[in-house]
């Protein structure tokens, strides 16, 4: 206890004497600065800040990256609905303008009617998926009874071919079995939300849509309005931008996601596979989470077929049938629908989801590609942060022409 209360001790007056030094450090620079020019006092830019020691540079970063991923982490559940809101405001803003232009309605029906359409779309897929799932609860007993048969199966066939007892096998199988088979197991209330926390979600977040459609121009005044005069034409110009590409690229997402949902469906269907509506519909939705969620599918997809069909086999038609859907939409639909409006590179879209996730779980797993969208669009068009819009995105010609003129300069 004496060595903890140390040790807390130390800590504490080493970070007191790191921003001690920090100001110290700052201070004269300042100093240095005003005796070089009296005029520097007026305002402290960015150049005076990059001349600065590299660890202070380090170390104000550092910091900054850490208040802003905890503020982030603590505000989960405003920041969440509002960014989903933003997405669905930007998307929805072409068909608001349609009805106070063409039906002349006031702004505030125009926005309203925009948002009970795409209220009624989900309503539509959730239904959907709620009766396909209903369907399968009542079918419960016999894809337990299914699973233990098909594992009982396996656990032979790798004792035949790999000399394993069933009873060493026994004790990792039926733990695995009891997490797929028992909808009451632990792993389901920590993945899947509570039916009175996702309507409270939808709730707030068609809220909050319904605002912003509303309140659009003087949120576009009020971002205008925080930058100098000489800049607002620029900013003006990278919000439309802006919302233009994220318009199209949640466009090309949802033609995507349709395009998908749609294949697997039919093609599970032509298999014979049961609840081929609902694992189409699965399949479209995870699909926008890349990489993950198509993993994600085909796991739920192969442990339905194989505790719904009675024939195993159909189980690695499935498996084709998720590769070859993947494959298809890597190199074809997505750079077709998607690819055009945003290019994200790999890594970049890797790390997105795995932070989305630590941060705020499956919601943050969907929203990390579109706001990574949102920042290299804003990098790409904001000359002091290009070189972020090029780390993001992928090697092609026009992104190794931007590098060529950054280093030109």
């Amino acid at each position: 206890m004496l060595i903890s209360k140390a040790n807390s001790t130390a800590a504490n007056q080493n970070i007191r004497l790191l921003f001690i030094t920090l100001s110290y450090e700052i201070h004269a620079q300042k100093l240095s600065d005003q005796r070089k020019n009296p005029n520097s006092e007026k305002h402290m830019d960015l150049k005076n800040f990059t001349r600065l020691p590299f660890y202070i540079k380090l170390a104000c970063v550092l910091f900054s990256l850490f208040a802003l991923g905890t503020l982030v982490i603590l505000a989960k559940d405003i920041l969440s609905p509002l960014i989903f809101s933003c997405l669905f405001a930007i998307l929805l803003i072409p068909l608001a303008k349609f009805f106070e232009r063409r039906l002349r309605l006031p702004r505030g029906a125009a926005s309203m009617i925009a948002v009970i359409l795409l209220l009624s779309l989900i309503t539509l897929v959730m239904y959907v998926i709620g009766s396909q799932l209903a369907d399968l609860a009542k079918d419960w007993p016999a894809f337990q009874a299914q699973i233990s048969r098909s594992l009982w199966n396996f656990r032979g066939w790798v004792s035949a071919h790999f000399g394993i007892t069933r009873r060493k096998q026994l004790n990792v199988v039926n733990s695995a079995a009891s997490k797929v088979t028992s909808p009451d197991a632990a792993f389901v209330g920590t993945t899947l939300l509570s039916l009175s926390s996702i309507l409270l979600f939808l709730i707030f977040t068609f809220i909050y849509t319904f605002f912003f459609l509303l309140y659009r121009r003087l949120i576009l005044k009020f971002l205008e309005s925080v930058f100098l005069e000489e800049n607002k034409g620029k900013v003006h110009e990278v919000i439309e931008q802006v919302q233009m590409i994220i318009r199209q690229y949640i466009v090309g997402l949802l033609i995507e996601m349709t395009i998908v949902a749609t294949a697997v469906s039919v093609t599970l269907s032509v298999l014979g596979v049961q609840y081929a509506i609902l694992l189409g519909l699965i399949t479209g939705i995870f699909n926008l989470i890349p990489y993950f969620g198509i993993f994600s599918a085909l796991v739920i997809s192969a442990t339905i077929t194989l505790g719904t069909s009675p024939d195993s086999n159909t189980v690695i038609y499935v498996l084709i049938t998720f590769v070859a859907t993947h494959v298809i939409d890597s190199n074809i639909i997505l750079p077709l629908v998607v690819g055009s409006k945003v290019r994200i590179n790999a890594l970049v879209t890797v790390l997105g989801v795995v932070i989305g996730e630590m941060f705020w779980g499956i919601s943050g797993m969907f929203l990390s590609i579109p706001v990574i969208a949102v920042l290299k669009i804003i990098f790409d068009r904001v000359e002091s942060l290009q070189p972020w819009g090029i780390i993001l995105g992928v090697e092609e010609k026009k992104q190794e022409k931007l590098a060529a003129k950054l280093k030109v300069k």
